[in-house]
């Protein structure tokens, strides 16, 4: 069924049911106003007790933690631009703070953030994120080597059963998981190379299949 419009649903005659997520954002915004509220009360009521005071202060700050965290997942996708789709094929990622673009990928179902690495040949996996996809590190051959900051490390061939990035789904990736430290995933050319196209563009990276 096609999606109704934007001007359609403003006028539907349907009462709108609050969700999960809106009951929580309300029962959050309402414990922040009252925070709020009774920060103003504390701080003109200079003739409370000094202990009635502080307890007043202590609730304050209680209940501004409890609002921020239950929000801080909206602020945290306002503060910081997430990957898009355009379409079916094509996805873009904005540049993170630190320079690097990062991409996030269902890999064996589960998902697995990478950075974008196009100067790497291969997509490489931390050990944390190759027992998260169900791979054993503890088993796998060390066959290969790779040039790192740290030195030369141990890399292990591997083939990932699914890795899907939205409607795309790719079956058998090659891939290695590194034996040595990394910070996170490399998502190099024997995934990105099923693009046919990589732009960058206004600090976004475009892939377009």
């Amino acid at each position: 069924m096609a999606s109704r419009s934007l001007l359609e649903s403003a006028h539907s005659p349907y009462i709108y049911a609050m969700n999960a997520d809106d009951t929580a954002n309300l029962i959050y915004l309402g414990l922040l106003g009252g925070a709020l509220s009774l920060s103003y009360i504390v701080a003109s009521r200079t003739n409370l007790g000094k202990t009635l005071q502080q307890a007043g202060i202590w609730v304050l700050i209680f209940m501004g933690a409890v609002a921020v965290i239950g929000i801080w997942p909206e602020i945290k996708n306002t503060l910081t631009p997430q990957q898009s789709f355009v379409n079916d094929t094509t996805i873009v990622l904005p540049k993170a703070r630190d320079g690097h673009y990062y991409m996030t990928l269902q890999v064996n179902g589960k998902p697995i953030e990478f950075v974008i690495d196009t100067g790497a040949s291969q997509v490489v996996l931390s050990r944390e994120d190759a027992k998260t996809v169900g791979l054993d590190p503890a088993s796998l051959a060390y066959l290969g080597t790779a040039n790192t900051a740290n030195g030369a490390v141990r890399t292990a061939p591997v083939r990932l059963d699914s890795v899907v990035l939205g409607e795309i789904r790719d079956e058998q990736v090659r891939a290695v998981v590194n034996d040595g430290e990394m910070f996170g995933s490399l998502l190099g050319m024997t995934y990105l190379g099923k693009f046919d196209s990589i732009t960058i563009k206004d600090n976004e990276l475009i892939l377009t299949r």
